[in-house]
């Protein structure tokens, strides 16, 4: 057998992610076209390239398919409940920085915590007789933080598309959602709560817990990392 090794299959995740092993002596490249999910690898005998889209590699990493895997720590925590026990953290690999964060409107000039959106929500819900929706691709991650913090009077609602234009849209009163910059929510005039992130994340590189390795795979594995350290 072969050690996995699941990358992000384009644009800037794939790149930055090539560059990261280039550096540390492992060369990483996409064989045939940019539709074929192809892969080589040198610098390490015993490793295949596994191109798969970034919200996929953490369920690969969960089920065993692949051993080790490039994807964003948000991605890792929402698709996979109880993670630690599915994966392991082996590096943060310093690109794809990006704050999980939750905002509401500038015009909402009383609500800066989550103790005043909790009492913002219990108004809501009192005078329009439906709870205070919360867009989000998140739901796992923006359900366990609510709770945490006490926010009660609240439902999720799905968002796939330009989230911070559903206020604007009113399909929902505030949101949950990636950014690095911040320059997007304020384009639509959001601002984000001042308790802090959700969660902070960036690219990382993990191993399945629940991976088969036969003694020649921890072999491959061991001088794998060995040379990425």
């Amino acid at each position: 057998m072969t050690i996995k090794l699941g990358v992000p299959s384009k644009g800037r995740l794939m790149d930055k992610t090539f560059d990261w092993f280039r550096a540390r002596g492992v060369s990483l490249a996409r064989t045939g076209s940019d539709r074929e999910y192809a892969g080589a690898v040198e610098g390490v005998d015993g490793v295949e390239l596994v191109l798969l889209s970034a919200g996929e590699i953490p369920r690969e990493l969960a089920t065993g398919r692949i051993h080790l895997g490039v994807t964003g720590t948000d991605l890792v925590r929402e698709k996979l409940a109880r993670w630690e026990q599915q994966v392991e953290e082996v590096a943060l690999l310093g690109f794809g920085q990006a704050d999980l964060i939750l905002a509401v409107p500038n015009c909402w000039v009383d609500v800066d915590t989550l103790d005043d959106l909790d009492a913002a929500s219990a108004a809501f819900r009192a005078r329009h007789g439906f709870r205070l929706r919360i867009a989000t691709k998140y739901h796992r991650l923006v359900r366990e933080y609510l709770q945490d913090n006490g926010v009660a009077d609240y439902q999720l609602v799905d968002s796939q598309g330009a989230t911070e234009g559903v206020v604007k849209n009113e399909t929902a009163e505030a949101i949950a959602d990636i950014t690095s910059t911040g320059e997007t929510l304020r384009a639509n005039h959001l601002k984000i709560m001042s308790d802090g992130p959700i969660l902070k994340s960036q690219a990382t590189l993990w191993r399945s817990r629940v991976a088969t390795y036969s003694d020649a795979d921890r072999l491959v594995l061991s001088k794998l990392l060995d040379t990425l350290r």
